[in-house]
């Protein structure tokens, strides 16, 4: 099939043309979002209209373009152009010799996450890649945006600068799409970190303490400008969305969206989660947004966008956003190690670390990382939490080396100078090239071991952690090994999970079978741990299961425990050299 974008190349284009964006939203209930594109200046006779099918930060094909409906296009004299789609995510026009042509569509809008579209009776939120469309071989071009809110108390926030009442500029399609939207009657508060003045913009109702929440902020902020040394934005906006039971974010250059629960703000561990998210966030206004890998130097909004240094991108993200709080004096010590032995934990019990090395975890986030099965732990290994790891890794062997004189903060730093400030974006041999100046050493084999292959992270984690007085040891198990999880579904006890390496992976119980008996007595997920217990490794047991609707016996010989948890702990008597090493790595 000819790729629609070759139809038309647009790349020796000179004319600057107009673009005005105008959003309505008359019925909020409907979810729609009206969307008008007013074209003018226009000088071919064709105009090739494409919708976006992923937007920067997450890295999935979301076709975006399925909520588009009701589209019309007319020219200055209303009247109407043909128009037909040639492709899921393209339209063609034909322009005749109008010089202004106007589009018009509804976006369907009913789905609360970081990086879709959502409009209700109490507010409207938008992505920009998933509402506007673009002009190919005109993303250049400035943009101006309209926004027509339903009531008077509907306030628009946005981080593009304000030309009027309710109208914003974008200076291309880049910004447009790293510009969200949110319109209603929000809770904002204003605060002042670092010299630059911030804002929180909060939807829904929570539980959060709002004295805390800016006080902590101020403190992430102050910290992480100390890392980079400097804010590179003149205002800063952190959207939230408190809803039910949610989770998740994204970065933007002077914002960031956030979705959280809205219950989950005074327990101490969920606070400290959610200001982890708010660290992690927040950090990626440089190590992704301003610092990216080459491939995402210049987006491709048509279709996925490869690279192998998402770990980089990520990874070093995850790892800094448990360990900023800790700087920034929010929770001490023991909360970043409990932190810390819960990613590790997660980390040594996905089977998926010993089939995926990282960088392929990396590059096959389009396919994989979003489009989770019930194979998934079996077969993936998260570019998120091996990123980490390897991260911390790499830290702690380069503090050891230098006594703390150098550290990845240093690696950052240079990233930031030679790529983040020019926004240029660095291939994985320029960052390898990073790393071993820092490190003073070659890190060949170094990536050839934890990043391209597949050696277990046990025994260098518990090496790098030695020379700063901690340890890393499994929680040993009681329970015999069967290699399955089960939970409750629609009021029956179903299998969640065959490990493939353990004694299920063997037979033929497969995710989805309705488990009914142990030995031929009735058992439910809550019984299940327990029941397990009253066997020993080596024992030969009976699960009765429905599969595929069909009454089976599956025997199976139960494995040695597995361990429960991974835990990073203080030596009982570090020695001083220990003591220096540690208090220098958790001191910013």
């Amino acid at each position: 099939m000819t790729n629609a974008t070759a139809l038309f190349d647009h790349s020796a284009t000179t004319t600057e043309i107009n673009l005005h964006y105008q959003v309505a939203m008359p019925k909020p209930t409907t979810h729609l979002f009206e969307v008008t594109l007013t074209v003018s200046q226009w000088a071919e006779s064709s105009l090739l209209w494409t919708m976006p099918v992923w937007t920067p930060g997450s890295y999935l094909v979301r076709e975006y373009a399925r909520h588009v409906q009701a589209v019309t296009v007319t020219d200055a004299r209303s009247q109407a152009l043909p128009w037909r789609k040639v492709s899921k995510n393209q339209w063609q026009i034909d322009c005749g010799d109008s010089t202004e042509i106007t589009m018009r569509y509804q976006v369907y809008a009913n789905e609360l996450t970081v990086r879709t579209n959502h409009l209700d009776a109490t507010h409207g939120y938008f992505n920009g890649a998933a509402i506007f469309c673009y002009i190919p071989g005109h993303e250049d071009c400035a943009i101006a945006v309209t926004i027509d809110p339903p009531a008077p108390d509907w306030t628009v926030i946005t981080a593009l600068p304000s030309t009027g009442q309710n109208t914003f500029q974008a200076a291309d399609f880049d910004t447009l799409v790293d510009s969200p939207f949110e319109i209603g009657p929000a809770t904002i508060y204003a605060f002042e970190a670092e010299g630059k003045p911030h804002q929180w913009v909060i939807w829904g109702d929570g539980n959060y303490d709002r004295a805390a929440l800016i006080k902590d902020t101020e403190a992430i902020i102050r910290t992480e400008a100390k890392i980079f040394g400097g804010l590179p934005y003149d205002r800063y906006t952190f959207l939230l969305h408190l809803t039910a039971n949610s989770f998740g974010g994204l970065e933007h250059k002077d914002c960031c969206s956030l979705i959280y629960s809205r219950f989950g703000l005074r327990d101490r561990e969920k606070y400290y989660r959610f200001i982890q998210l708010v660290a992690h966030e927040f950090f990626h206004l440089w190590n992704v947004k301003r610092i990216r890998p080459h491939a995402l130097e210049t987006f491709d909004y048509s279709q996925e966008n490869y690279t192998p240094s998402l770990w980089f991108c990520e990874g070093v993200t995850s790892y800094y956003d448990l360990l900023i709080p800790h700087w920034a004096g929010i929770y001490g010590m023991d909360t970043y190690l409990e932190s810390m032995s819960r990613d590790v934990t997660r980390y040594f019990l996905t089977p998926g670390r010993n089939v995926q090395p990282l960088s392929a975890s990396s590059f096959d986030a389009w396919i994989k990382l979003y489009r989770r099965d019930a194979n998934s732990d079996n077969s993936q290994m998260s570019y998120y939490l091996k990123g980490q790891l390897v991260s911390m890794l790499l830290d702690l062997q380069i503090r050891a080396k230098f006594e703390n004189q150098r550290s990845l903060n240093d690696v950052l730093r240079q990233l930031w100078e030679q790529f983040g400030q020019p926004e240029r974006g660095y291939t994985p041999a320029q960052l390898l090239a990073v790393l071993e100046s820092v490190a003073d050493c070659d890190l060949s084999e170094f990536c050839d071991r934890y990043l391209h292959g597949l050696d277990d992270l046990n025994a260098p984690l518990t090496a790098a952690l030695d020379p700063f007085g901690l340890t890393l040891k499994p929680v040993p198990g009681k329970t015999p090994n069967l290699g399955i999880k089960v939970k409750t579904e629609a009021g029956t006890t179903q299998i969640a999970f065959v490990a493939a390496d353990g004694p299920a992976g063997e037979t033929n119980l497969d995710a989805g079978d309705e488990l009914l008996a142990l030995d031929g007595w009735r058992i439910t997920a809550d019984q299940f741990e327990t029941r397990l217990q009253d066997y020993q490794a080596g024992d030969r047991v009976t699960l009765s299961v429905f599969h595929q609707d069909q009454l089976c016996h599956v025997p199976i010989t139960l494995g040695d425990p597995l361990p429960t948890a991974y835990r990073i702990t203080q030596t009982k008597a570090p020695t001083p050299a220990q003591k220096a090493l540690l208090s220098g790595w958790l001191t910013l």
